[in-house]
């Protein structure tokens, strides 16, 4: 599936590649198709990341070792695998440190310059392939790429036994930090969102209470989480880049609490920064995760999480067009295309 410019989506032939020596090359399974794939269909960039070659998209994916490169040795035809689609190019200061996703020449599937992973076949960094146990389905494989981006969070915002945890918006992302939130030992977590629907998912995940928000202030959606709650969150974790959601995640966060920022918006926005420093709230950023797909399998091979209601479509990847129109229509949760056309199953 490949994107050529801004609405140009195609289907198309190429070549199976041949892994290289670190390498494993991949019968895809599933992809979830993500917000981000469809801005790149629709508007040809992400801020400074523009499609200026065609782009295979897909980031969100699992499938099963077909061939290994000569130098893998943790890995063999017919190993089921989930894939990290960040495998950082030189090991620079961010490696040494443990946080590779912020290294500034990290490969990442469809990100421009590099192509993702939405299709038959599939060559991919050994090292960032991470074996799953025969209990964890394929779609769980692929899931584990948005909860990832909750695990992240939650840890950046220093979610414990007891937190009081507000979850801004309720599309996937929002979905997967309320799931993560819970498990770490958050006491209550509250979640707000436009859309109804999104809101009840939100319950059916775990969410303790939830705001439809309509066309209240910044200040009025605050209150109305804090007299939900009982009290003001410790954490909260904006998922919508919104800038009015942005100026309410502050507003609604504790004195001494920390802000997350995980939604991009635009370049610029106003936000009420002089509330925050008098009152202490840390505002911090959040980019993709790093270290947490070991972590996300444990978790799923538990049992300890679900994230299998997030799944609500699935479509061949012979109908990849008609199911990036469905995730622009914004229906449903999480859209998986199907890659391997003898086996359909979750």
């Amino acid at each position: 599936v490949v994107v050529h410019r801004a609405g140009d989506l195609r289907l198309e032939n190429r070549p199976i590649p041949e892994p290289s020596p670190d390498e494993v090359l991949l019968r895809m399974h599933s992809v979830g198709i993500c917000g981000s794939d469809v801005h790149y269909w629709q508007h040809g960039q992400i801020g400074n990341f523009v499609v200026k070659d065609p782009m295979v998209l897909g980031h969100e994916a699992s499938g099963t070792v077909v061939k290994v490169g000569s130098g893998v040795t943790h890995l063999k035809p017919g190993d089921r695998v989930a894939i990290e689609p960040g495998v950082p190019r030189e090991k620079d200061e961010f490696c040494k440190t443990g946080r590779y996703n912020l290294s500034p020449t990290i490969f990442f599937c469809a990100t421009p310059p590099d192509n993702g992973n939405l299709c038959r076949f599939y060559t991919h960094s050994a090292s960032y392939c991470y074996k799953l146990p025969d209990n964890v389905t394929f779609e769980e494989g692929a899931l584990i790429e948005p909860l990832s981006v909750g695990i992240h969070a939650c840890k950046r915002a220093g979610v414990t036994l007891g937190s009081k945890v507000f979850v801004c918006g309720s599309g996937p992302i929002g979905l997967v930090n309320v799931i993560v939130a819970k498990m770490m030992g958050a006491a209550a977590v509250i979640v707000t969102d436009l859309s109804a629907s999104r809101l009840q998912k939100a319950k059916e995940v775990g969410a303790d209470f939830t705001i439809q928000v309509k066309n209240e202030t910044p200040e009025e959606v605050a209150s109305k989480v804090e007299s939900l709650l009982g009290c003001m969150p410790e954490m909260t974790v904006e998922c919508t880049g919104v800038e009015a959601c942005i100026q309410a995640s502050i507003y609604a966060t504790r004195s001494g609490g920390t802000v997350v920022l995980i939604g991009h918006g635009p370049e610029m926005v106003t936000v009420p920064i002089v509330n925050a420093a008098v009152r202490e709230v840390d505002i911090r950023g959040l980019f993709r995760y790093c270290n947490t797909w070991p972590v996300a399998i444990s978790l799923l091979a538990s049992k300890r999480i679900n994230v299998k209601p997030l799944v609500t479509h699935r479509f061949p990847l012979e109908k990849a067009l008609e199911a990036f129109e469905t995730a622009k229509r914004g229906e449903g949760i999480k859209v998986m295309l199907k890659c391997d056309p003898t086996d359909h199953n979750p």
